[in-house]
């Protein structure tokens, strides 16, 4: 089976549509690794659009406070006002999508969480040592992550607990067996590796098989539908330079 793995779509159709049509073909299913909505202008469309793929998506910490069931002071203020306004825009169907989401999948070699093992919802991997203190927490060989909206390959190198990162090399088809790995594709509607096409993958889940690609969309688009709902200019400003 082919797999189109995603996360951090953040309510940006136009970068979900491009996606969507640059992997056209190349997948059957498509694994969403949470945060559907947040920051971004389209958070119905982009649940609508979802709901008619073949797919799972688990829980992200956006989606869940837009459910009212994390505290958004704990957000900055631009976060908490997107937030705000997010909870006010979905519609109850989209609302009932969202609250039935689960944290984590185990499929086959595969684990399935939004922010790590550890923590599903909410922990970050943001380098190394995090990602050595989660390789117990699972026990698959692969762990497949979204929640910091940058692409990265945490390779397991000793029994100590030694932990490499592997930067991606995108368009490179790259052989996951016999290694335990802790991957994640990096975020469709807000990258934050100051590259700010949008980031997915493709996965040959019996041959594992990992590529991680990236795509220009049209963020002026974006950019422009939010400021229409006045969204913070710090948020609009972010997407063209990818941070």
């Amino acid at each position: 089976m082919r797999v189109l793995v995603i996360s951090d779509i953040h309510a940006n159709l136009p970068a979900f549509e491009t996606v969507l049509k640059d992997a056209e073909g190349e997948w059957d299913y498509v694994w969403c690794l949470g945060d559907v909505v947040g920051y971004g202008p389209n958070p119905n469309e982009c649940c609508d659009l979802l709901k008619t793929l073949p797919h799972l998506c688990l829980a992200g910490n956006h989606d869940w406070a837009a459910l009212g069931r994390l505290d958004i002071r704990t957000f900055n203020a631009d976060a908490r006002k997107a937030v705000t306004w997010t909870i006010e825009t979905l519609t109850e169907e989209n609302t009932r999508y969202l609250a039935d989401l689960p944290t984590a999948f185990v499929l086959g070699d595969y684990t399935l969480v939004h922010g790590s093992p550890r923590e599903p919802v909410w922990e970050y991997i943001l380098d190394p040592l995090i990602a050595a203190l989660n390789f117990p927490q699972f026990e698959t060989p692969i762990c497949l992550v979204g929640h910091t909206h940058t692409p990265i390959i945490y390779q397991l190198v000793s029994e100590q607990g030694d932990t490499d990162p592997l930067p991606p090399v995108y368009r490179e088809p790259k052989s996951l067996k016999g290694q335990r790995l802790i991957i994640n594709p990096g975020s469709i509607g807000q990258p934050r590796d100051n590259n700010p096409d949008a980031a997915y993958a493709i996965l040959h889940v019996e041959e594992k098989i990992f590529e991680h690609r990236r795509i220009p969309y049209p963020v002026e688009h974006t950019q422009e539908m939010m400021r229409n709902v006045h969204m913070p200019e710090r948020l609009v400003t972010r997407l063209k330079h990818g941070w």
